[in-house]
């Protein structure tokens, strides 16, 4: 298992090399559930088909409920939004309507999709790399999964969108197609901000693409409310630990075979902990050597893990912790010596979307165990 996943996130680095070199890589997997047993797994379980509905529907009572007196929230067409093509560039994209035909790639496309209640605009779904979440499954049942898991321009074609939602390195010629060919044949394009090539990753991104995608669909109450509940974690956070007087050291690190990818300042990773009140150990490094993480020395270590699809999750998270746990070399780090090496999940920490809450809470319980966020 082990060695599956490493040679699956380094075809993966190889793959994405033209992203910033802070980020993590788009995933491709060398070995992958095909796409019925995809299907199968993220089916609902027979008897939480009606207990799903009804805490859809009161969360979906509460949620209208948070910004009923907000101003602003229905969308007036045409709707113009700023985006990137996939050289990162800064353009602007028109919508006369909310689109009707989306084809969402990648997890949390497909994930923020489901979260705004907008399955019956999806044309097609493909590219999971995980379970989604409970809640959403009976929704995720009702759209079309692809074969392929990032489907060919040929494809993608003769689904005929009217909008794909993406990451960047998938809209190349070889993948999903170009940017601006789709939009000059009446087919608009987002992808997640945070994987814009050389862009800072930064949780303000993560927000802004969801509240975009909020007046887009004119489902901007849905919206916000997931942006002001994962706010609302920091700020909950920050407000319980305020007499701290240290805060934590902290570094977050992947190990990808040989090499340790070491998660910055302008990485999203970075920006959740600093956000939170730490204080990154090694900022300015993308990679980080076993002679760098012991001079560094940090109170807390998170570990970054990848299960994909036909991984069994706990046997990557433990593979991957015990990387940094049990090397004799890392024995006198504070933070092995103290048992303060936490996972953390990539989906959680890179490109999260609605996944950002949940990293955010990982982050904030392993930065300050002692602290009753309740």
């Amino acid at each position: 298992m082990k060695n599956r996943y490493l040679s699956t996130r380094i075809m993966a680095i190889m793959m994405a090399a033209a992203m910033a070199v802070s980020a993590a890589p788009a995933a491709f997997a060398a070995e992958r559930a095909d796409s019925e047993t995809i299907k199968e797994d993220n089916q609902p379980a027979a008897d939480a088909d009606s207990d799903t509905q009804e805490d859809a529907d009161a969360q979906d009572s509460a949620d209208a409920d948070k910004t009923a007196d907000a101003e602003g929230t229905k969308t007036e067409y045409p709707l113009t939004i700023t985006t990137y093509d996939y050289d990162g560039n800064e353009i602007e994209t028109t919508y006369e309507k909310a689109p009707e035909k989306v084809l969402a790639v990648y997890q949390g496309s497909i994930e923020t999709m489901l979260a705004l209640g907008l399955e019956d605009r999806l044309v097609a779904t493909a590219g999971l790399d995980n379970e989604v979440p409970d809640e959403l499954k009976d929704a995720f049942s009702k759209t079309n999964y692809l074969d392929e898991f990032t489907p060919s321009l040929e494809t993608v074609t003769m689904l005929e969108p009217d909008m794909i939602l993406s990451w960047s390195s998938l809209f190349s010629d070889k993948n999903l197609g170009n940017v601006t060919d789709w939009i000059n044949k009446g087919c608009n394009t987002y992808y997640n901000t945070n994987t814009r090539p050389d862009g800072d990753r930064t949780l303000e991104n993560e927000f802004t693409d969801i509240l975009n995608l909020g007046k887009i669909f004119d489902v901007q109450d849905k919206a916000q409310a997931i942006v002001d509940d994962a706010k609302a974690v920091i700020d909950k956070t920050l407000t319980a630990t305020a007499d701290v007087e240290e805060k934590p050291s902290v570094m977050v690190l992947e190990p990808l075979g040989e090499d340790i990818t070491n998660y910055g300042a302008k990485s999203l990773g970075g920006d959740m902990v600093t956000q939170l009140g730490a204080t990154l150990a090694n900022p300015d490094a993308s990679t980080a050597g076993k002679e760098d993480i012991i001079a560094a020395n940090p109170d807390v270590i998170f570990v970054v893990y990848m299960p994909y699809a036909g991984d069994d999750p706990e046997t990557v998270k433990e593979s991957q912790l015990a990387v940094i746990k049990d090397d004799e070399a890392l024995q006198s780090l504070d933070a092995v010596k103290n048992g303060r090496v936490y996972p953390i999940m990539l989906s959680e920490m890179y490109a999260s979307a609605t996944r950002t809450q949940d990293g955010i809470e990982t982050f904030a319980k392993g930065l300050y165990p002692d602290v009753n966020f309740d």
